[in-house]
């Protein structure tokens, strides 16, 4: 028992090519198979049983490329085993003694660890050969069948979300005005919103194998795909949610559908003559007007116009027209001529 102690421990441990301790090492990897242990980094091993283990910080067997692990234990909060008793052994010992646990499989999946460095996972297709936990080596599957990579390109779009594809601001903007019809509107416009978009994401993905594979999808085309064209409701998109309107200046001033209700931001002399609100979705839902001064800053919002040139214009104007002088403040702006430009310059 001494004389295995002094083969075994961990300070007194000698080079492997010595029989006595070559024979100790195979007697202790064959009664614990799950104890063979791999070099990871310096001074840190993996058993096949999957559990790291460390010698200590003064030990020879910190840079052995195999271990045979006999007695380790783990303190109470630590990440590592601490190993007790263990010899050296080599590659052909510990297959040997772990064949049990000798495994080739064939991994295509989606990895987290894998694709560009801080963001993190890519699809992997890939041979791995291993004993127990511990990774014998890995090679790349150059057959690897596409549905199968292409369900684990569907699983990393479940995992990272949406913006894993490409999304332009036409894709971006024809999306906002999609969740507007839908919660304003209902069927037949869909759901577009992530989780609706990703519980149906198998019907919509194309034969995307990978994570530059998703990047080129044009979540644009994807979402036009959605329209209802069955219904002929598709083609009564620009009517019910367009992408901008012509305001009485003659402007074409972009909507935007972000907020709740849609904000028409444009500035308050190319409104002068408008007598209603302009309205969206079948003229159900007003738009919030933001009235922008000469230098594009907000002077007042409304989904009101009727009611803000008899009641709120007066104060702006008197706010504002010293500081502008060079634009026109009319005093009755529902009757007045909407311009783009300065009192110097008028309309062609």
């Amino acid at each position: 028992m001494r004389r295995l102690a002094a083969l075994l421990g961990e300070e007194r441990a000698r080079p492997s090519g010595l029989t006595d301790e070559a024979g100790v090492g195979t007697v202790v990897a064959l009664a614990q198979p799950e104890r063979v242990a791999r070099w990871q980094h310096p001074g840190s091993f993996l058993m096949a049983g999957g559990t790291r283990a460390e010698p200590g910080p003064h030990s020879v067997l910190r840079d052995a490329p195999w271990l045979a692990v006999a007695v380790a234990d783990r303190p109470a909060g630590a990440a590592s085993a601490r190993v007790r008793l263990a010899a050296v052994i080599d590659e052909a010992t510990a297959r040997t003694a772990a064949g049990a646990l000798h495994d080739v499989r064939e991994e295509v999946r989606w990895d987290p660890e894998q694709g560009p460095q801080g963001e993190g996972g890519d699809v992997v297709a890939r041979r791995v050969e291993s004993l127990g936990a511990v990774r014998l080596s890995v090679r790349p599957l150059r057959d690897a069948p596409p549905a199968r990579l292409r369900e684990a390109a569907l699983e990393g779009l479940r995992q990272h979300g949406l913006e894993l594809l490409r999304w332009p601001e036409s894709a971006r903007s024809l999306r906002r005005r999609l969740d507007f019809l839908h919660r304003v509107l209902g069927e037949p416009w869909p759901d577009v919103s992530d989780g609706a978009l990703l519980e149906r994401a198998d019907t919509w993905l194309g034969e995307v194998r990978s994570r530059a594979g998703l990047a080129r999808v044009d979540a644009g085309s994807v979402l036009s795909g959605m329209l209802p064209w069955a219904s002929g409701e598709a083609a009564r998109l620009e009517e019910l949610a367009p992408e901008r309107i012509e305001v009485p200046s003659g402007s074409r001033v972009q909507v935007d559908y972000e907020p709740e209700q849609p904000v028409l931001a444009v500035k308050l002399q190319e409104m002068f003559g408008a007598r209603e609100t302009p309205r969206v979705a079948d003229g159900r839902v007003p738009l919030v007007v933001h009235l922008l001064s000469p230098a594009g800053r907000p002077a007042a919002v409304t989904a009101d116009l009727a009611s803000f040139w008899a009641e709120g214009y007066r104060g702006v104007r008197a706010e504002l027209r010293g500081r502008y002088p060079k634009h026109p403040w009319p005093e009755d702006p529902a009757t007045a001529e909407p311009t783009r430009h300065t009192k110097q310059r008028r309309r062609p």
